[in-house]
């Protein structure tokens, strides 16, 4: 491994720090036969939004067979083969599955979708790492924030030195990228307006613009770009480590589903005491494993 892979995870790590009528539900609580959970119970599958490309939450594993260069979201299958999906968040959605005694189902989707899909019934909930706002606020409900990440910035070496701060990349000759419907487009959107902003539609191919010099800056998430420097190295890179905005993480069910919610809010009480989530956190943002089984 080499020591830009060691110090992108080690800073990583120092920044981020059954069945249903079984202990984790609890005896006194009555089951709405509307909840989504009654539906996950009867089906015997707990179907979860996410979009992968999103490191170290969900990434596509070369070990799966596909050869597919690019993901075509919505459930991608290439002969009898679905797409073999890892990390942080598909192990917590399993542990959430096993739990419940059902099958694990994830769906990829399209992040700007991701709200309405879950709205209509696509799937029962969205574990994708997403950040709690205002404005989602409105349209879903989410559980208890397990983890806090921020904005970071992505910086082509030949601004080193000179560009220090996303405020100095205020100004429209520098191309700034980040991806659509996520909070990155919204930090620069508001933070940075007057840049040349470029959305791309997922975090790696944003990202790469910056690595191959057709761009300046990729604004997004720390882990996402704590893992893309760890994998790329820091010879075309300048990382701006420290998060310039403090968005919390969280489970997002449909509105008005206090029985789903109430669980998932005692689930993730429970792991966290009983250790599972520390093993789970360690696994994807402490080691490094894992970085020769994704592309």
């Amino acid at each position: 491994m080499n020591k830009g892979m060691m110090t992108g995870f080690a800073l990583l790590g120092v920044i981020l720090m059954s069945i249903f009528a079984s202990s984790a539900w609890g005896a006194d609580m009555e089951l709405s036969e509307d909840s989504t959970i009654a539906g996950v119970l009867r089906r015997g599958k707990l179907q979860v939004g996410l979009e992968v490309g999103y490191m170290p939450f969900e990434m596509l594993d070369k070990r799966g067979g596909l050869r597919q260069k690019t993901v075509r979201h919505g459930g991608v299958r290439r002969g009898s083969q679905q797409l073999n999906i890892i990390g942080f968040d598909i192990d917590m959605g399993r542990e959430i599955a096993r739990e419940l005694g059902v099958q694990f189902v994830p769906v990829d989707t399209l992040w700007p979708s991701i709200i309405p899909a879950l709205n209509v019934g696509r799937f029962d909930m969205i574990i994708g790492g997403m950040s709690v706002t205002e404005e989602r606020k409105l349209k879903v409900d989410f559980a208890n924030p397990f983890m806090t990440v921020g904005q970071t910035i992505l910086l082509n070496r030949k601004h080193q030195g000179k560009v220090t701060s996303y405020k100095d990349l205020n100004d429209p000759k520098f191309i700034v990228i980040s991806k659509p419907g996520t909070t990155g487009e919204e930090a620069v959107m508001k933070l940075i307006p007057k840049c040349t902003y470029k959305p791309f539609g997922t975090e790696s191919s944003g990202a790469a613009e910056v690595l191959n010099g057709r761009a300046d800056a990729f604004v997004y998430d720390l882990p996402f770009n704590a893992v893309f420097t760890a994998m790329h190295g820091t010879e075309k890179l300048v990382f701006l480590d420290k998060p310039f905005t403090s968005e919390p993480i969280a489970w997002a069910i449909r509105k008005n589903d206090p029985d789903f919610l109430k669980w998932l809010n005692k689930f993730l009480r429970d792991i966290k005491a009983d250790g599972r989530f520390g093993k789970i956190y360690d696994k994807w943002f402490r080691n490094t494993d894992w970085l020769k089984y994704v592309r």
